[in-house]
């Protein structure tokens, strides 16, 4: 997308507060963790959980000041707001249901917003986002952390370049084996409530990083779907193993699989995009390389910082070749990239950044509904 703004800025680090994230929590962490990678962030806010008492000791083990340390994300937001070093960008880092109301407080404050997937809980709570989104003055980011590999990255420029012709199927999969019995612990408890996930388990948390892979890669809007989704681990609500097929404008056809019952699988997330001069193939689990093959041609292992790269993806890579680098350097390219759009936003610059936004979002929410919309129809075809 391309953002422009006004009002010049320094080339300090940016004042970062938080929402979510406390004490036990694994993404909060991982957000903290990429904002500080490049220093491109002060952390100095928080409303780190729904229980004050926690909010406090997550406040103090992180160093905050106390008084910016807030019980609630509304009373963050207002005080925020009026401070003179206000926090000038917030991370959401709640369960999906507290996405909207936390983010549309500090949207209407004119505060960006680096929101963790999916967008909301709800499509309908997703379409009022946009709004907010629209009718504020600040920016939202998405963090859909695998379109910060490089190697999805070179993808991505593979098919723009038009390397592998007019597409025809694009396969993508996203297993893991986590949910595979009944588990409680803080992690699965409020992925498997829909009160709190959403109509989708498996589609919302892990299908729609799959989804957008496939989008972001190819470049392709999916038109429609056929969704069969299933919850095999008696009593639970949502569901822990989806298979879906695509239909993308112009004629590409996908095929989608996630699934979090498949033991032996631990983040195994992949694609596969196939066109009429070539096809490529990556997986996360190994995500330095890149299978590119030229049809009628021996396949072609592209490495990360090795021959054959394209300029425009190497200011994704951090480390020398042979070093291996991926999750965490995700998310810092787009923590990274979203300091430059904000920058470029003050100084009234217009910037294009890869980081996904509120479209993206949209687009998954979109995806969700649809699956649950045609699993419920037997698997029949519905328009996103």
């Amino acid at each position: 997308m391309t953002i422009q703004g006004s009002t010049a800025d320094s080339t300090r680090p940016i004042r970062l507060g938080m929402v979510g994230g406390g004490k036990d929590a694994f993404i909060g962490a991982v957000h903290r963790i990429a904002a500080r990678l490049d220093g491109r962030y002060e952390l100095v806010a928080g409303a780190l959980s729904s229980t004050p008492e926690k909010a406090l000791e997550s406040g103090r083990a992180l160093g905050l000041d106390e008084s910016r340390i807030y019980p609630s994300f509304d009373q963050m937001a207002m005080r925020e707001a009026r401070l003179k070093s206000g926090i000038e960008a917030v991370a959401i880092v709640t369960p999906n249901h507290m996405h909207y109301p936390a983010a549309r407080e500090f949207l209407k404050r004119g505060i960006h917003v680096i929101c963790d997937k999916p967008l909301t809980s709800t499509l309908a709570d997703a379409k009022k986002l946009a709004k907010a989104a629209e009718a504020s003055g600040a920016l939202f980011f998405l963090t859909h952390n695998y379109t910060g590999y490089p190697m999805v990255r070179q993808a991505r420029e593979l098919v723009k370049s038009g390397e592998l012709g007019t597409l025809r199927v694009v396969q993508v999969e996203y297993p893991q084996d986590w949910l595979t019995v009944e588990q409680h612990n803080k992690q699965a408890d409020w992925r498997t409530d829909p009160n709190r996930s959403g109509a989708g388990g498996s589609t919302g948390d892990i299908g729609t990083h799959a989804f957008n892979l496939a989008c972001f890669v190819t470049g392709l809007t999916a038109e429609s779907l056929a969704a069969d989704l299933q919850s095999f681990v008696p009593g639970r609500q949502v569901d822990d193993n989806a298979h879906v097929m695509l239909r993308f404008e112009g004629g590409a056809r996908g095929m989608l699989w996630c699934s979090q019952v498949a033991p032996g699988n631990e983040n195994n997330l992949k694609i596969r995009v196939y066109g009429d001069k070539g096809g490529l193939e990556w997986h996360q689990e190994n995500p330095n390389l890149l299978q590119f093959t030229p049809f009628g041609a021996p396949a072609r292992i592209l490495t990360r910082g090795g021959a054959g790269m394209s300029e425009s993806v190497a200011p994704a890579i951090r480390i020398p070749p042979g070093h291996p680098e991926g999750y965490l350097e995700g998310f810092a390219n787009l923590y990274r990239e979203a300091a430059d759009a904000i920058r470029a936003h003050q100084a009234g610059t217009p910037a294009d950044t890869l980081v996904p936004g509120i479209e993206d979002g949209l687009k998954g929410m979109r995806f969700i509904d649809a699956c649950v919309r045609s699993s419920a129809r037997n698997a029949a075809w519905v328009s996103l």
